[in-house]
């Protein structure tokens, strides 16, 4: 009897998968029913079945409650990692995403903000300059001639550089509309319903990483301004005609130097807004902001991954935008996180398998995306971050 009490945790562990510390529990349990047995007065039926009675229902009483929490335990560990389990099927259409009557309100105003954001990008891309013309007056700075070629080359690509600065103002604007209606409640439950507003996210995000790449390749755009300020002000210092008519006010222009004085305006601009949304909005829940990033970053990767998932996809450009978009979710999730995405304290995001998706894809611009990780995010370097993170990132 003493041999079969003591087999049962043996067994439990080997057929129900219980941790050994939840089996090894019931072990003395079953040498104290087994000791029992052992005693004199257990030889009287009446005491043999008050103590097996009794001893069989604490026993059911343990062994459910251990599988019970194992079970739950198991559950919240994939809820936790996925969002849902495994068997449901985790997708964003990306492609095809219509609002409902709910989202129809939000997604109007943001849209009206997102249908500039193509002819934004194209004339980023075609944003060439005036460094030549400039160059040219500032060493020839007695000739007026060329001081005042350099600068109505200047002032119409000033404008242009307030093009860009009013848009992101836009997106300042609109962006707390969306972080509202997607976490107001559980990330999970609104990333399911609110497909459109998921989506638009989505490419505001893609819009983000587009720009500050765009801008940080090209140094013409600090050059030109900074040019403007510098010539500008000596104008009115010495009340040169035109001083009056500048491109942009004194105040603007300040605002304007710090936005493009970082390397990623657009990116500081989102993760201030976010910054500002959490401490302004005290009624919902900070976890629901975290949980909202963390979950589209894990969904995207997933979509990438799975090829069941990824093959719903009919635009081949679809999965290029699942890699923008999960970046970029890392790196806003990096910058409005207390701890940043990559600390072990913190695995809300796979980063590790995020990262060696994009490293096992060769083409496209993979390398921007890894760079993108390597210098615009806020805490890659803390000592919190696992140092296999940074071999991977070679940081």
């Amino acid at each position: 009897l003493v041999g079969v009490c003591v087999l049962v945790p043996i067994l439990l562990l080997r057929f129900l998968h219980l941790p050994h510390s939840s089996s090894l529990a019931l072990l003395p349990f079953c040498c104290f029913f087994s000791s029992l047995t052992s005693h004199p007065s257990f030889c009287h039926p009446f005491f043999f079945h008050l103590l097996f009675i009794t001893g069989s229902f604490f026993f059911s009483l343990l062994l459910f409650v251990f599988t019970s929490s194992v079970a739950m335990g198991n559950l919240m560990q994939v809820l936790k990692k996925d969002g849902r389990r495994p068997q449901d099927e985790i997708f964003l259409d990306f492609e095809n995403a219509q609002p409902t009557d709910e989202e129809k309100p939000v997604f109007d105003e943001i849209k009206v903000v997102l249908d500039q954001s193509v002819s934004i990008l194209d004339a980023l891309r075609e944003y060439n300059g005036a460094g030549d013309t400039i160059r040219v007056a500032i060493e020839n700075p007695s000739d007026e001639g060329m001081q005042k070629g350099a600068w109505d080359a200047v002032c119409p690509l000033v404008e242009t550089l307030k093009g860009f600065y009013d848009f992101s103002s836009q997106l300042e604007n609109t962006f707390p509309l969306l972080l509202r209606a997607l976490c107001e409640e559980d990330p999970a439950v609104a990333l399911e319903k609110k497909q459109a507003l998921a989506k638009q996210f989505a490419e505001i995000l893609h819009f983000v990483l587009q720009f500050d790449e765009l801008k940080m390749g090209n140094p013409n755009i600090q050059n030109d301004f900074s040019y403007y300020r510098r010539t500008l002000s000596r104008m009115k210092m010495n009340q040169v005609d035109g001083a009056d008519s500048m491109v942009v006010s004194n105040e603007e222009a300040n605002r304007m130097s710090l936005f493009y004085a970082y390397p990623t305006p657009i990116l500081k601009t989102i993760s201030d807004t976010t910054t500002k949304f959490v401490s302004d909005n005290n009624e919902i829940p900070i976890e629901n902001i975290n949980g909202c990033l963390s979950s589209m970053a894990e969904i995207c990767r997933i979509m990438i991954d799975q090829p069941d998932i990824s093959q719903k996809f009919h635009n081949p450009g679809t999965i290029s935008f699942c890699q923008k978009v999960m970046v970029g979710l890392i790196i806003l999730y990096d910058h409005v996180h207390p701890v940043g995405a990559f600390s072990k304290k913190n695995q809300a995001i796979d980063v590790k398998a995020c990262i060696k998706l994009l490293q096992a894809d060769k083409h496209g611009d993979i390398e921007n995306l890894l760079n993108a990780l390597r210098y615009t995010t806020k805490h890659l370097n803390d000592d919190s971050t696992p140092k296999d993170v940074k071999k991977m990132l070679n940081v």
